[in-house]
């Protein structure tokens, strides 16, 4: 009995094996007692009439791989445009030193113009004298007689007055330097913006566009 059994499920279990093996499945459709019908993928309870329909086990579509695009002709052909950009040359920066010893920068090598007294460079001074000399009230010089000047303890030339335009000296400073400076006067630009008057503030603002433009073009940015 034992063995007639085990060849009835023998028969049953084929064609499901078959099934699998072949890229097929069994569908089976249960109907219970209320008419209710169900799906499966196994065998129906006991109880309810049972419907079966192999089909073909879905699949995966193959995956293809899309050739490249072939490159134009025209683009092919057709040269990568050139970006070209001008940078003006580096704007020097000078230290320049008044005579009393005090610092200032300036754009060019031409320091600040002052009018000084020619004695402050040097030269002797000494007091006019009149065509009466030291002799006040004495007798006028002949006409025929020419006026001189004293000649002693007097180191030629003299100044007797007056005075001459001068300029503070300046040196130029190296680039690195030229950059920390510029810096330097945006933060006090910045830090004085804040406490400055309207009138004020546009001044502020032309001058360190000034200096962002300058920073750009010669110290590699802001």
């Amino acid at each position: 009995m034992k063995r007639i059994l085990a060849i009835v499920l023998l028969l049953f279990a084929a064609p499901a094996v078959r099934a699998q093996t072949s890229g097929e499945v069994r569908i089976y459709r249960c109907t219970d007692a209320a008419g209710t019908q169900a799906l499966r993928d196994t065998p129906c309870p006991k109880g309810q009439s049972q419907q079966t329909r192999d089909m073909l086990r879905p699949k995966d579509a193959p995956k293809t791989t899309r050739p490249a695009a072939a490159p134009t002709p025209s683009s092919a052909s057709q040269p990568t445009p050139t970006q070209v950009v001008y940078l003006a040359p580096p704007q020097p920066m000078y230290e320049c030193i008044t005579h009393e010893g005090k610092r200032y920068t300036s754009d060019n090598s031409e320091g600040n113009l002052r009018w000084v007294p020619l004695w402050t460079l040097g030269y002797p001074a000494v007091r006019p004298g009149t065509s009466l000399g030291s002799n006040i009230g004495g007798p006028p010089p002949r006409p025929d007689r020419p006026m001189h000047p004293p000649m002693r303890d007097i180191n030629w030339p003299v100044a007797t007055g007056g005075g001459t335009w001068i300029r503070d000296d300046c040196a130029m400073l190296p680039p690195s330097e030229t950059c920390a400076r510029l810096r330097d006067r945006r933060s006090e630009i910045r830090t004085r913006f804040f406490n400055a008057m309207p009138s004020e503030r546009d001044v502020l603002r032309v001058e360190e566009r000034g200096i962002n433009a300058r920073l750009d073009n010669d110290c590699g940015g802001h």
